[in-house]
């Protein structure tokens, strides 16, 4: 079991997730006392209040936790597209998580943020120091409603792997994303009990009434009511009525997949505020597992002879350089989705083929796995022939 140190940890959505995935978490960091107070309550193990701005003064205590994965989200209201849309002195803490990540050098490390931090010069900064320290990158803006989460937040992850290539995870996400947006009846079934709601609108330009037919919007640190006097927006799901309302502080949670069970602390202006910064905890466990699969088979993968299968299709199959390409990328296809062995066989293809993301492809694409994991197989068999000769 990896260990784990969370930094800027806030109220937890991020540890949830990868302790629902299988981490082991072995402590965190939140500087806010608030958010640190409602974690303290929520999990077992320590809370360092501890300012991390100062990167040389916290790694001596972050070195003694021995993690092999630090994961984090640096606080990003100054990328934000609710905040000044300025970078002032709260960007550099994405600079401090870098520098923490270079001095402490775990073997992998996840970094969470809005999208457009993604293009912000303190990530530029952050990234170019991620790069001199040794680490690969997988950079993606993911759609928290394609990974199990009733809403539709976008947030970049940037996943660091020490002495790997660029976009070693980019295969694996991008197969195992949802094709469906999930709505929030998706989640929830009928249980909230109301087919609309309200969300403030930034302003009144934008829609601010949605049907749980569809991915709730971004949950935000503030919740107000319906306004005396609200217009009314042509993109509105119905029209306000009575019967319309802002969601709960709970109902935001729940939305923000925390269990019914977790614990709040604090007023209410600072409760909606943590649910508003957290990651939602699906979304986390999404990321969790994509880094589990690269932990676990990475070793596995050295065995599957993809340069020696492109090599053999080039000598003895009559493909276009585009067609060899694609038939090496659909063999790795069907192992992200079906682990696959060296020389897969009829077991293989029936596992394969049972696999609900096997299932829901289009039946061309479907064909096409079958075909390159066939043409491996006589790939294989030909090399086993040669040994054997």
């Amino acid at each position: 079991m990896k260990k784990i140190v969370d930094l800027f940890a806030g109220c937890g959505g991020l540890s949830l997730g990868f302790q629902n995935a299988g981490y082991d978490i072995q402590g965190a960091f939140e500087y806010w006392d608030v958010a640190a107070d409602c974690y303290e309550r929520n999990f077992e193990h320590p809370v360092f209040r501890v300012d991390l701005s100062d990167a040389e003064s916290a790694c001596t205590k972050i070195n003694k936790l021995k993690p092999d994965i630090i994961i984090g989200g640096p606080p990003c209201q100054d990328f934000s597209h609710a905040g000044k849309r300025i970078e002032d002195k709260r960007a550099s803490l994405t600079e401090s998580f870098a520098q923490i990540i270079s001095n402490v050098k775990p073997r992998w490390f996840v970094m969470e943020n809005v999208d457009r931090a993604k293009k912000s010069q303190a990530y530029a900064v952050a990234r170019k120091i991620f790069k001199d320290t040794g680490y690969g990158l997988t950079e993606v803006v993911l759609d928290a409603s394609l990974c199990g989460v009733p809403q539709k937040r976008k947030r970049f992850f940037c996943i660091g792997s020490l002495h790997e290539t660029d976009n070693f995870q980019s295969e694996y996400i991008q197969t195992n994303l949802n094709e469906k947006a999930t709505t929030v009846r998706d989640y929830f079934g009928e249980t909230l009990g109301f087919e609309y709601y309200y969300r403030h609108p930034r302003n009144y330009s934008r829609r601010a009434i949605y049907s749980i037919d569809e991915p709730a919007p971004t949950m935000r640190g503030m919740n107000r009511p319906v306004p005396p006097g609200y217009p009314g927006h042509p993109g509105d799901a119905c029209e306000v009525s009575p019967s319309v309302r802002a969601m709960t502080t709970l109902e935001r949670a729940l939305i923000q997949t925390f269990p019914a069970n977790f614990k709040w602390l604090g007023n209410k202006t600072n409760v909606e505020q943590m649910i508003g910064n957290a990651v939602p905890v699906k979304l986390a466990e999404f990321v969790a597992n994509a880094l589990s699969y690269h932990i676990t088979t990475c070793k596995m993968q050295t065995t599957i002879d993809y340069s020696g299968f492109k090599y053999w299709l080039h000598q003895t199959q009559s493909l276009t350089d585009r067609s060899l390409s694609d038939t090496v990328s659909r063999l790795k296809r069907a192992d992200l989705i079906c682990e696959l062995n060296s020389s897969p066989d009829a077991y293989y293809i029936f596992n394969l083929e049972q696999s609900d993301k096997y299932a829901n492809l289009t039946s061309a694409v479907r064909s096409q796995i079958k075909r390159a994991v066939s043409l491996y197989t006589t790939y294989c068999s030909s090399m086993d022939a040669v040994a054997e000769g």
